[in-house]
């Protein structure tokens, strides 16, 4: 996988909420979703229940930078900080996304994909 999730911080407050990754080779984010799960009765399971996902935009990242996906309000950016490179994105949720004990962060990395629309 090209990308890793470090962590999830501020969980539970929309306004600091937000899933920290970072690029492990160079890429582009259109290739990813992050999503929201939980976990089964047992808590040793993810469930298949997904509340929320973010399939990211077309946007190239390079080894090394870091990515910031805010549950608030905002607009996509990329700017450096102490010489790192991160990469926002903005969920635009008004509520916590991470909001009770046991939810889970989910990346995944698309290999192919296609739709159809419903006629």
């Amino acid at each position: 996988m090209k990308l890793r999730i470090d962590e999830v911080h501020g969980h539970g407050n929309a306004q600091q909420e937000r899933v920290l990754l970072t690029v492990l080779e160079d890429t582009d984010l259109k290739n990813f979703i992050v999503a929201d799960t939980t976990y089964t009765a047992d808590g040793q399971s993810i469930s298949n229940k997904f509340r929320h996902t973010k399939w990211f935009q077309p946007w190239p990242v390079k080894k090394g930078d870091r990515v910031a996906l805010w549950t608030k309000h905002g607009t996509d950016a990329t700017s450096l900080h102490d010489g790192v490179r991160w990469h926002q994105f903005y969920w635009n949720s008004g509520a916590a996304i991470w909001n009770d004990a046991g939810d889970g962060a989910i990346l995944f990395q698309l290999a192919d994909w296609r739709t159809t629309r419903v006629r």
